[in-house]
């Protein structure tokens, strides 16, 4: 976050921010069109600007976050997460997302294979008998 940050690759920008673990993950991502700039898809040169609104998908969560700092060096998390802001469409919409995966995770849940003595019950009961 110093004044000589002011020229950054996108890929070690989502690297020091920690959407990434590593800069080559963070690289693949871009080429794989997983990471676009202003509603495009963007190369791993390129040079975000402050104010910029990136969308950022790293697995099931797609975030929208808008440049705030730039940096090259990564730091402790509490430091990343000033380099973004994530807009509130963004926050609403995987809050969404995960209320939905928690609900098909309650569904129906069973201990796997009925044994042998419950299959017969389950004949019996749907025979009738």
């Amino acid at each position: 976050m110093s004044d000589n940050d002011d020229k950054v690759r996108l890929d070690k920008w989502l690297w020091a921010a920690r959407f990434y673990k590593t800069r080559a993950l963070a690289k693949a991502a871009i080429e794989g069109g997983k990471v676009h700039c202003r509603g495009e898809r963007c190369k791993p040169s390129k040079e975000p600007r402050i104010g910029d609104e990136l969308t950022v998908r790293c697995g099931f969560d797609e975030r929208t976050v808008i440049v705030r700092a730039l940096s090259m060096v990564r730091r402790g998390a509490p430091e990343a997460q000033q380099l973004y802001e994530e807009t509130a469409d963004s926050l609403a919409r995987r809050e969404q997302a995960q209320a939905l995966r928690q609900a098909g995770a309650l569904g129906v849940q069973t201990e796997g294979r009925p044994s042998k003595k419950q299959r017969r019950q389950i004949h019996q009961f749907r025979d009738g008998a």
